[in-house]
Order: C-alpha cells, then sequence, then structure tokens
C-alpha cells in the first residue's frame, strides 16, 4: 500500500508552514504535495508556545497561530491545506527512510514515495500551561538559562509562580550574552523575583506520594524545592531517518546555499539544516524561527525555479520581548566586543568585530530605525579603525556607516506594563543585500511592537 506524490515535507512545524504556502504561490498543482508530521494538527507557529501560550489573560491557543500569521500572513487552518490539494497526514511517524528509492515508511506501514523530499523536522513542543495554572503561588524551578529558559521565565513569574532558574554556565544567555549584557539581564529578573543558582546542574527529581514532582536535587548537593519543574536544555537535530544516507555537519544535516543535502532530491531546513552563512563565512545550524521562515521560502524557488534560484544570503536575526524589554541581535558574536550605551536605562548595545571588521551587533530598547540601521551597518561589515571611536559613537557608529542621520531623540519601548511577551518578529521575503536586512529590522520591530500578545 503506498501513494505517490511530487513534493514530500517532512515535519509539521514553521519551515513545513511556510514552505506550504511557498509551495501554493508558486502554483502547485492540486495533489502534488504531501506534509507528514507527527502532530495531529497543521502546521502553527512555535513561539506563541512560549509567548502568548503561556499568557494568564486572553492566551493565545489554534487555530489563532497556524502559520503564516507570524508573519502578519494568511492563516493556514486546515480548511487551507484542504481547498489547495495538500494531503496533510497527521498524526503520523515516519519510521525509515530510502533516500536512493525516494520512499518513507509510516508507522502506520504506509510508503510514501516522492520527486523532492524536504526535511523540516523540527521541535518536540512541551506543555506547561496546564500545570502552570494549577500551581499558581508555587514553587517552579527552570532548568536551563538560555532562550527558551529565559522566556518561560518570565511567563511564569507573570502567571504568579516563584521562579528559580538553574543551569551550570555562569551567566544567563551565556551562547550569545557578554557577561555585562548578562548581568542587566539576570539584575531585572530578579528585580521580578527570579531567584539564580549557576554552576551547578540537575541530577533527580523528589517525589511525593501522588506521584507528583516536590523537589530537585542538585550536583552541588542543594535541594530546591520544586510544585513543577521546565526543562529548557536545548535539542538535539532529529537526524536519525537521514544519519548514513545523507552528509552530516555540526550536528544537523549539510546542505549548500540552496538547501540541498548530499543527495540532489533531499532538501533540509530549519533547526536540522546546516547550510552555509555567507556573513560569516561558515556552515551552521540556526535554531531560530525567522532563519526557518526564509529558508523555507528560498528551498520552494530553489525546487522549482533553481536557475533562478540563487545562494542563500541570510543575516542571523534573534530576538527576544520580555516584561518589558526587548532586544535585538544581527550577525556574529565573534571577536572582541564593545559596549555603548547607558546600561542603568532603557537604551544599550554592543558591536562584536573580527579581523578588523564589524560583524555583530546587539541592541537593547532600539528603535526601529536603530534596529534597521544596526542591521544594515552589520550586514556591510564595515572596517574598524578605532575601538575606542566606536564605543564613543555607539549608535552613531551604524547610522554614519549607512550615511543616514539618527533622530534626535531615541523613542523608549514597553512603558510600564509588565505583561509583555516577545511577539514573533519577522522580515518579509527579500532580496538579498542591504535591502534585505532593512526590512528584517523595520518590520521586526513593528510587528513586535503592534502584536504583543503573543
Amino acid at each position: 500500500m503506498g501513494r505517490a506524490f511530487v513534493y514530500v515535507i517532512i515535519g509539521g512545524g514553521v519551515a513545513a508552514g511556510y514552505a506550504a504556502h511557498e509551495f501554493v504561490q508558486a502554483g502547485v498543482s492540486s495533489g502534488e504535495l504531501c506534509i507528514i508530521s507527527e502532530e495531529p494538527v497543521a502546521p502553527y507557529e512555535r513561539p506563541a508556545l512560549s509567548k502568548g501560550y503561556l499568557l494568564p489573560e486572553a492566551p493565545a491557543r489554534l487555530p489563532s497561530f497556524h502559520c503564516c500569521v507570524g508573519t502578519n500572513g494568511e492563516r493556514l487552518a486546515p480548511k487551507w491545506y484542504n481547498e489547495n490539494g495538500i494531503e496533510l497526514i497527521l498524526g503520523t511517524r515516519v519510521k525509515s527512510a530510502d533516500v536512493r528509492r525516494k520512499t518513507l515508511l509510516t508507522a502506520t506501514g504506509e510508503t510514501i514515495s516522492y520527486k523532492y523530499l524536504i526535511v523540516a523536522t523540527g521541535l518536540e513542543a512541551r506543555r506547561v500551561w496546564d500545570v502552570m495554572q494549577s500551581r499558581s503561588g508555587g514553587q517552579a524551578v527552570v532548568i536551563g538559562g538560555g532562550y527558551i529558559g529565559m522566556e518561560c521565565a518570565a511567563s511564569l513569574v507573570i502567571n504568579n509562580l516563584n521562579v528559580t532558574m538553574v543551569f551550570p554556565e555562569a551567566q544567563c544567555m551565556a551562547r550569545l550574552f557578554t557577561p555585562k549584557i548578562a548581568a542587566f539581564y539576570e539584575e531585572f529578573y530578579q528585580s521580578k523575583g527570579v531567584k539564580f543558582v549557576k554552576g551547578t546542574v540537575l541530577t533527580s527529581f523528589d517525589f511525593n506520594s501522588d506521584g507528583k514532582v516536590c523537589a530537585v536535587n542538585l550536583r552541588d548537593g542543594s535541594k530546591l524545592p520544586a510544585d513543577m519543574v521546565v526543562v529548557g536544555i536545548g535539542i538535539r537535530p532529529n537526524t536519525s531517518l537521514f544519519e548514513g544516507q545523507l552528509t552530516m555537519e555540526k550536528g544537523g544535516i549539510k546542505v549548500n546555499g540552496k538547501m540541498q543535502s548530499s543527495n540532489s532530491s533531499v532538501y533540509a531546513i530549519g533547526d536540522v539544516a546546516a547550510f552555509p552563512v555567507k556573513i560569516v563565512g561558515e556552515t551552521r545550524r540556526l535554531e531560530h524561527v525567522d532563519s526557518s521562515r526564509r529558508a523555507a521560502r528560498h528551498v520552494v524557488s530553489a525546487i522549482i525555479v533553481p536557475e533562478k534560484t540563487g545562494e542563500f544570503d541570510y543575516l542571523p536575526f534573534f530576538y527576544s520581548r520580555v516584561f518589558t524589554l526587548s532586544w535585538q541581535f544581527y550577525g556574529d558574536n565573534a571577536g572582541e566586543v564593545v559596549h555603548f550605551g547607558d546600561f542603568s536605562g532603557n537604551t544599550f548595545g554592543a558591536y562584536w568585530m573580527n579581523k578588523g571588521h564589524l560583524v555583530g551587533s546587539f541592541l537593547e530598547g532600539g528603535t526601529k530605525e536603530q534596529y534597521e540601521a544596526l542591521a544594515q551597518a552589520t550586514r556591510l561589515k564595515p572596517k574598524i579603525e578605532d575601538l575606542a571611536e566606536l564605543e564613543s559613537q555607539g549608535l552613531e557608529y551604524a547610522f554614519n556607516v549607512i550615511q543616514k542621520p539618527p533622530s534626535p531623540r531615541p523613542a523608549e519601548v514597553g512603558g510600564g506594563s509588565t505583561l509583555v511577551l516577545d511577539k514573533p518578529l519577522h522580515v518579509w521575503h527579500a532580496t538579498t543585500g542591504v535591502i534585505v536586512a532593512a526590512s528584517v529590522a523595520a518590520f521586526a520591530y513593528w510587528y513586535g511592537r503592534k502584536r504583543k500578545r503573543w
């Protein structure tokens, strides 16, 4: 028993939804495209799970955050897939793959054959809402001090839980933040009641007579009372189906600038793909929704019109909005760093220099114009002559690089609300170069401000 499709997407996350939309825009015929997902629902915007989904009031729920609302686009509910002749095979695990024969075997015993396969095996979503609501006023322990850990901790505080974060590093967000930047956010979280336990890791749980967790034990010998525990210690790319069949790198499936793997019929996008990041000159995996969305659009073009599709030229972009804070980062945090701005106020940032050139930039509390300038300047990779002058100029340096005068007075972000959570900041699908960088920053800022409920 089996079925055949021209295009098959394995995975049901953000990348799958955006790729499906792009296929329809490109005029794919009814019955040519199939999506196989272990999840029981159509592809949805993953950022909502650590943001709007966890809000105590009017929380986001499906179908409100199906793809592609994260870019203010059309909402792709199940009816949309049906109307466009896209086969959704949900709640189904792919048991094995044979890239030589171009077939997939599902756990139900069905064989799916394809001409082109897009691997978009995203992260496994873990629900914490129900238990969080039942533990209001209790003790919550967050294991991990990275991106997800920080956002979940903010949501737990908003939901009236007492939060303790545990991580082995000396600071939060160790993969991205400098010690000085991390100190600012840690102090802010502490002002909201969050406690930090650093330099140790979880070893075991204690359970009560009802089988519910009541404490966590740490390697340093300490014990923390816990009514609930959120574990956010990173992910491992889901590549098991293709190990031994496709070339791997950086823990993911290695692809070229057209997102094509070592097998010409198989493409990979999202967290599972290791692709050439031109601006840093090396292959990397980028675990972020913006990269997934843009790669999804690019891969469809690369498959349908390869002769008209160039290399994927992506400027790494990360962001977050928690409490009244909002930051954006562009490029690479490699090399020497120069901080600027007022770390006791609302607006500050940093530049990273590597081999004499600007390669990365970070800004907290910026305006649309400021984020746009940083993005453009970072993509241009200007040569840095004087670090002291760079520190002195601060944001003005970015405007000087792009030869655009800054506004005389920056606007503040956030105001007095303590319910502001991150909205998916995004970019429109645009051409490469400086225009792309500007578009990323401008729309990211606007969308985050306009749709704070996520």
